[in-house]
């Protein structure tokens, strides 16, 4: 089979070379089917992370670790300015990005020239003047592409189907009310026709029903289905709540958009913390309304396994008990199958009813405030877990039951009443800059920061505390963030790459044994995938923004970055405080060899 896809993808870089070049334009025409979807030709970036797997492993290996100290920038061109944390596409030559804006006056979508980035169309909806200035509203993750259409979650509450080749609007539906939930964050993803979208929902008594995750038909854009985040009081896990009113439940799923198992028929979304952060404010100063121990607060902090044709809950497994911390969990599943054999050396909790070296289909993820966790996707039975990126004795969670998957959090780091403080590890670890996973390394490659926080309770705050962030005592200021890299048979991890700057970066890796990452120093690096020497650098005019793609055009492979400024994470800047790195610079930049 995998030499039938080889030599296919190889007639079809012939045929291109022979036929001559193409005028984007024409070529952006060209459907993308479900087979497409599901089998993606390497030369194309059609979802936030190429496959439906997310695992962000390309097959290009024209761009080498023997070759790519060659590499020199293709192209470049300048963005609109604003909020920027996207992930372009790519389809037959044609780059598909979506743009912020700084005044919140439009929602912009343009289609790029993948060889030179010369604009083939621009879609610019002009957005209502009531949007308000919150420029979280604007960003959004990725696009998607399915069939001759190019999908687009609007901030003003409206998923729309352009024209793949002209950018023209086939239809628009409203999918939630803008003024009470506030970002469509996520972007879309597209899976058996259905068009998929997460989003952030505001705090206040009819909070849960803007809560969401819905599914629209890709072809008209008929609503299919909605699954509320929050239980509801009827439904399972509606009891979890400690008596919390049902409509000022609140948590969301307003992270990087969901995995896809076609064999299972099922979508696998994470979901963000419970709202207001501190238990003792969501809870009228009881802070142990609820349990310490999983279940708690349902299904914040979870991940979920939704059918995808009617959205219903086929699993669920929750990572953290009633959160006091902020503690999302609401970025990419990883699928992957590999091996059971956890060294007991390098992960604290996994489960001792697996037989080891068993192989078992599994879905990882990693929290925004640490912790690596790995399940049976078919499942949702715990497999293993570590406290990444350490094991340090304020790490949030106390201990995961490996029989059952049940999670304790710390009772010690739960603020009780105004003004008392603790610290936890650890805070913003990984964000929505995603994680790659290697087939042939059996290995995942995750960038983060060893920050933990402060805290104190303050109870007329929003969220009932104020926090600091800071370098976990014990780390090395100049070796605290970088890429790890975690053997996923055994949990083994080692520190891939580390260095003193923070990074907002995706991490890609390639059949040409490399691993591409960005940082907020404006630094992009290509690293040898096995030992994590750096093998080339460049430097751009802004921080490395998520992105980090590559895409080929008529035989030629090319990587692509987006530079820009991030809502939350790039406040990691305030840690490295020589770093003067220029703000706003929004821009692409594609390399390539030279010819």
């Amino acid at each position: 089979m995998l030499k039938h896809q080889a030599l296919l993808y190889w007639m079809v870089v012939l045929a291109l070379t022979v036929s001559g070049p193409i005028h984007a334009q024409e070529k952006g025409d060209t459907p993308v089917t479900d087979e497409m979807l599901l089998n993606p030709d390497p030369a194309d970036w059609l979802m936030f992370s190429r496959t439906y797997d997310n695992q962000r492993f390309s097959p290009l290996n024209q761009i080498n670790r023997q070759n790519v100290g060659q590499l020199k920038m293709a192209w470049s061109r300048g963005m609109h300015p604003g909020t920027q944390e996207g992930i372009p596409l790519v389809h037959n030559g044609v780059m598909y990005v979506a743009n912020p804006d700084v005044d919140m006056q439009f929602g912009i979508v343009q289609a790029l020239d993948a060889t030179n980035g010369d604009l083939i169309w621009e879609y610019k909806r002009e957005l209502p003047e009531d949007l308000g200035e919150n420029i979280a509203r604007i960003r959004v993750r990725t696009l998607a592409i399915s069939e001759d259409k190019v999908y687009y979650a609007t901030p003003d509450g409206f998923v729309v189907a352009l024209g793949l080749g002209d950018g023209e609007l086939h239809w628009e539906t409203k999918a939630h009310d803008y003024k009470v939930a506030n970002e469509h964050s996520t972007g879309p993803m597209v899976a058996k026709g259905k068009v998929i979208t997460g989003r952030n929902c505001d705090p206040g008594p009819q909070a849960r029903e803007n809560c969401f995750i819905a599914a629209h038909d890709a072809e008209t854009g008929k609503e299919v289905w909605k699954f509320y985040v929050p239980a509801g009081n009827d439904e399972p896990g509606g009891d979890t709540w400690g008596g919390q009113p049902e409509g000022s439940r609140m948590c969301t799923p307003w992270g990087l958009p969901s995995s896809y198992d076609k064999e299972r028929n099922v979508v696998y979304w994470g979901v963000g913390n419970p709202s207001p952060h501190t238990r003792y404010l969501r809870h009228d100063g009881k802070p142990f309304a609820v349990p310490l121990t999983t279940p708690s607060e349902l299904y914040c902090n979870s991940t979920l396994a939704l059918d995808v044709d009617t959205g219903k809950l086929v699993w669920y497994y929750q990572h953290v008990a009633g959160d006091d911390w902020d503690s999302d969990w609401p970025h990419e599943r990883v699928l992957f199958s590999s091996k059971f054999d956890p060294d007991p050396k390098a992960v604290k909790w996994f489960n001792p009813n697996v037989k080891r070296g068993e192989t078992r289909d599994m879905v990882a993820s990693v929290g925004e405030n640490g912790g690596l966790w790995v399940l049976d996707r078919a499942t949702g039975e715990f497999l293993w877990a570590i406290p990444f990126p350490f094991d340090d004795p304020l790490f949030y969670i106390s201990d995961v039951d490996g029989s059952t998957g049940k999670t304790s959090i710390n009772p010690a780091m739960v603020l009780t009443k105004d003004k008392e403080q603790h610290t936890i590890c650890f805070s913003d670890t990984k964000g929505y800059y995603a994680m790659a996973y290697h087939p042939g390394e059996n290995a995942l490659y995750i960038p983060y920061h060893d920050t933990c926080l402060t805290r104190t309770g303050a109870l007329s705050t929003l969220n009932g505390h104020s926090f600091k962030s800071f370098i976990r005592t014990g780390a090395d200021a100049d070796d605290w963030t970088g890429i790890a890299k975690v053997n996923m048979e055994t949990g083994k991890m080692e520190k891939f790459h580390a260095q003193r700057n923070p990074t907002n970066g995706a991490v890609l890796a390639t059949a040409g044994e490399l691993i591409f990452w960005g940082d907020m120093n404006r630094r992009f690096y290509a690293f040898d995938a096995k030992s994590g020497e750096v093998l080339w650098e460049s430097i751009v005019g802004g921080i490395v923004q998520n992105s980090t793609i590559t895409y080929s055009v008529n035989g030629k492979q090319y990587v692509a970055i987006m530079t820009g400024d991030g809502v939350g994470h790039t406040g990691k800047l305030a840690l490295v405080p020589e770093l003067k790195t220029p703000r706003g610079h929004n821009a692409v930049y594609v390399f390539a060899l030279p010819e």
